[in-house]
């Protein structure tokens, strides 16, 4: 018997992949449901070669939803998430509503699968952010491998990482550039067009953004609180995939050479490292594909035990959607749900 699938903010970026990933990895689902706000009842989305209109969130009955795949911003998962767990489904959330949560894990398979059996305090499981995602699948190998001390991380996030209306806003800031028509800022504090704004969501009191701070608490939550990162987020102009520029120091020596080989074979990661011009994979490569890209491998001299290296992830998936398909996956695989039986 399959399962029943609730997918909460249908009409959104990550909710439109969502639906195209489950249809793509032949999820074991008998029905799936796509649900939004009311002024998004009866839109129309893609589930395979399938349209589902969108219901109403406030009004659905979640008691036969097996998992619900929530991607409707913190608001909401803040008010939906547990009455939804409390009928039953496990809500795997997409926001940072739940992250920190000490009853909610915070999942990302290739790392910490096993820590998905601790979903039963609140049934919600928490998918971290975009940025975080990508880097513990290229770090969590070279930890086993050598102890990681430290990281600095600067990213280069594209404007997808913000929503549709972000990515709008580059497309007609572009367009306004060529035509010589106004530029104007709405999502964003600065152009975003031709530029780069040194600035992930709002400030905290010692300098740093919120964005760069969830990088941090993540981290240490998946892979190890001992870790120490230090992390400078980027919005770029790129639609899609985020890139991060990796400093590491180890506690014991590692060579570029074996990081190399320990990543390829490590599951989630794809090594392309030549070292000649295109020898790397670009955020344009990494969209609409799977893999975290690991590229420009290299020793450190400046520090004991020091690598550098390149990654691009296309955020929408790895970042969100296919992510939390992962994790539901596990919940199947690890025998950690069973299907509801549903009326006749």
């Amino acid at each position: 018997m399959g399962y029943k699938v609730a997918v909460v903010g249908a009409t959104g970026n990550v909710g439109r992949e969502m639906l195209g990933i489950l249809d793509e990895r032949k999820f074991p689902a008998d029905e799936v449901v796509a649900l939004a706000s009311r002024r998004s009842v009866g839109v129309e989305v893609s589930y395979g070669d399938k349209t589902l209109k969108c219901k109403a969130l406030e009004h659905y009955d979640f008691s036969d939803v097996d998992i619900c795949l929530m991607s409707a911003g913190g608001e909401v998962s803040k008010e939906w998430s547990p009455k939804i767990g409390q009928q039953g489904a496990v809500v795997i959330d997409n926001s940072s509503a739940w992250r920190m949560d000490p009853d909610v894990p915070l999942i990302v398979p290739e790392v910490n699968a096993a820590a998905a059996a601790g979903f039963t305090k609140k049934n919600i499981i928490a998918n971290p952010n975009c940025s975080t995602a990508q880097l513990v699948v290229a770090l969590k190998p070279l930890h086993d491998h050598a102890k990681i001390k430290r990281v600095v991380v600067s990213t280069y996030q594209s404007v997808s990482g913000a929503g549709k209306d972000a990515m709008d806003e580059l497309f007609s800031q572009t367009k306004a550039v060529y035509t010589n028509d106004e530029l104007v800022n709405k999502k964003f504090p600065k152009r975003i067009a031709f530029n780069l704004i040194p600035q992930i969501d709002v400030f905290m009191e010692d300098g740093f953004t919120k964005e760069e701070w969830k990088m941090v608490v993540e981290t240490k939550k998946i892979l190890d609180p001992k870790i120490k990162l230090t992390a400078t987020c980027v919005r770029v102009p790129v639609f899609v995939s985020h890139s991060e520029s990796v400093n590491v120091e180890f506690e014991n020596p590692i060579t570029a050479d074996e990081a190399r080989s320990i990543l390829r074979n490590a599951p989630g990661c794809l090594v392309i490292d030549k070292h000649e011009p295109g020898g790397y994979v670009t955020p344009y490569e990494a969209a609409g594909e799977d893999a975290t890209y690991i590229s420009r491998i290299r020793e450190d001299g400046t520090v004991e035990n020091g690598l550098a290296f390149w990654c691009v992830s296309d955020n929408l998936r790895k970042g969100a959607a296919l992510n939390a398909i992962q994790i539901a996956e596990v919940l199947i695989n690890r025998k950690l749900i069973t299907a509801k039986k549903k009326a006749a």
